[in-house]
């Protein structure tokens, strides 16, 4: 028996855009950690451990889109292990979190302190890292529309961007001031803007996973496009949801008139399922009539 289907999907399209990003990354992470601790700085020691949660939520997202295009061998996993991109697009929304809470309360903890800070060092890493951003950004920007889980790296390596021009600001405002006050206020609204995105990322994870209905599915006009293909007399148990990015899949049960030609009307949804509501996997019933299991379902 076949146990699953092969199909392509967009993380594994776009897996080269994440090496370049990770590569870059990582090899500016230890710089900015190890300046932000010389020179004092809560705003570049917070932007360096959002660098850190960009190093690995791209590792993770390379494991997943890896683990994704892997064959089932076991025959248990009918639909192939897709579902490892939206684990790693959530497990990029709990360190999104991890670090904004860290460097909120660390704001908080400085609070009335006095902390010397080096603004020439901020200036220059800063500069650095937004140039890193900027070209990672252009890299993830052509998959983040189709792969969820590439749009987890994209929103992260935003959000460092966004970093990196507070870290700027912050010196800036530190070298014409002297008032180191301005790097945790920076290191604060930081903080803020990358758990604004992560809330955001995570409503898509969770929707996914709950098996919610498609992003711009509309699951009432679904069911009236199936029941004006010719031959269909009604639809019931209709369901649809997303396996991973790119992949919409859904079931149905249609009753047809006695004079339908059953194979006519599956090759007539299966079409209209795929062009019209971007379902390429679609696992269709056709009966006389609603039979008594199906009545007596309640979802």
């Amino acid at each position: 028996m076949g146990a699953g289907h092969g199909h392509g999907h967009a993380g594994a399209t776009h897996r080269w855009r994440l090496v370049s990003s990770f590569l870059m990354v990582a090899a500016f992470f230890g710089v900015e950690l190890v300046v932000g601790i010389l020179s004092g700085s809560l705003a570049l020691i917070s932007d360096a451990g959002h660098m850190a949660a960009d190093v690995v939520a791209l590792g993770a997202a390379l494991v997943a889109t890896k683990i994704a295009s892997r064959p089932d061998a076991t025959g248990r996993r009918t639909y192939g292990s897709y579902r490892a991109e939206i684990f790693a697009s959530g497990f990029t929304v709990l360190i999104m979190l991890g670090v904004a809470v860290y460097v909120i309360f660390e704001a908080f903890a400085r609070r009335g302190g006095d902390v010397d800070v080096a603004a020439g060092p901020m200036l220059i890493v800063g500069a650095i890292g937004l140039l890193i951003n900027i070209v990672s950004i252009l890299l993830l920007r052509g998959g983040a529309k189709d792969s969820l889980n590439v749009k987890g790296a994209y929103y992260e390596v935003v959000a460092d961007a966004a970093g990196s021009v507070g870290v700027i600001g912050a010196g800036v405002l530190v070298a014409l001031t002297g008032d180191s006050w301005w790097d945790t206020v920076i290191a604060l609204a930081i903080g803020i803007f990358v758990a604004v995105r992560a809330v955001i990322l995570g409503r898509q994870v969770l929707a996914v996973l709950g098996q919610h209905v498609p992003e711009g599915m509309v699951i009432g006009q679904v069911a009236d496009d199936l029941t004006a293909i010719e031959g269909v007399a009604d639809v019931h148990d209709l369901h649809a949801w997303t396996l991973t990015s790119g992949m919409n899949v859904a079931t149905a049960h249609l009753v047809l008139v006695d004079t339908a030609d059953a194979q006519a009307v599956l090759t007539s949804a299966q079409k209209l399922l795929r062009e019209q509501h971007r379902v390429e996997h679609a696992t269709l019933q056709v009966e006389s009539s609603p039979t008594e299991e199906c009545v007596e379902r309640a979802w």
